[in-house]
């Protein structure tokens, strides 16, 4: 902990992410307006494509919604994706790629070859053709998102048995008569659990950029709902890029933001778990 608290991009990192999960979870209570309901002035009217005022600071969107109350739940539906399909890409993969480490043989080969069919194609690309294909939806785009993505942390862990499974405790364990399962998730797991956390950090941060692609590109989180993928979806025109930044903007910095932070919080925990490191 010594060594990551030294580490001050990390510590902000960690201080920014706390204040998007706070932003999230208390997305309700911090919203100043319905970020489905159209947004009325002073005097009723409804404000359309209006510049951030006192009574909308991030102004409105060319629907009348209030962007800052959208951006505000759009902060929880893009982490919840982030998280959500890189903790399901953390149990493939562990799963995966410890039976392949530590079995060997047949089941080596056949996951190996299977990763490497998967890894073939450009992730993103896999990506965005599977979801054309199935009706978009927070749900889906979770799942599609995690079900792709686990082929690193296959590699990581598959590795990381491999180095593993000769060592003395796990022999010890296994002439214990401790069967493949216990030996694989007690004793193995555990130890390779350092580059494995780091691993699920980067990945969180490349979730959040894919969710944001395909809800740009209309294949992610649908409207009404608000993600920051699909609220930069309105800026995919020169008029709103020139003349009405306040739409695009927070997004994007919001999404710039929380990426920075997770990576470098994923380099801070590489140091803190490098033995090398001093």
């Amino acid at each position: 902990m010594g060594r990551f608290t030294r580490h001050r991009l990390a510590l902000i990192s960690v201080l920014v992410l706390i204040v998007f999960i706070l932003i999230g979870v208390f997305a309700p209570l911090l919203s100043p307006y319905d970020p489905y309901d159209l947004a009325a002035g002073p005097g009723g009217e409804i404000q359309f494509t209006s510049p951030p005022s006192v009574a909308f600071w991030l102004g409105t969107d060319a629907l009348g919604r209030d962007v800052l109350s959208r951006l505000i739940f759009g902060t929880r539906v893009s982490l919840t994706i982030g998280i959500s399909a890189a903790l399901l890409a953390l149990v493939i993969g562990v799963v995966l790629g410890v039976l392949a480490g530590f079995r060997g043989g047949w089941t080596d080969i056949v996951l190996s070859r299977f990763t490497d069919a998967v890894a073939a194609f450009p992730s993103l690309f896999l990506i965005l053709t599977v979801s054309s294909f199935v009706k978009p939806s927070l749900l889906t785009t979770v799942t599609i998102i995690g079900l792709l993505s686990w082929v690193p942390t296959y590699r990581l862990m598959r590795g990381e048995t491999l180095k593993l499974r000769h060592q003395e405790y796990v022999e010890a364990a296994g002439a214990l008569g401790a069967g493949d399962p216990r030996i694989m998730f007690r004793h193995i797991l555990p130890n390779a659990a350092a580059p494995i956390i780091v691993q699920t950090t980067l990945g969180v941060a490349e979730a959040i950029l894919t969710e944001s692609a395909l809800s740009f590109l209309g294949l992610g989180v649908q409207q009404p709902i608000a993600s920051w993928g699909n609220m930069l979806s309105d800026a995919r025109t020169i008029t709103v890029l020139q003349s009405q930044p306040w739409l695009w903007l927070p997004p994007g910095l919001a999404i710039l933001l929380t990426v920075l932070a997770i990576n470098f919080l994923g380099d801070g925990l590489r140091d803190t778990f490098n033995p090398r490191e001093k």
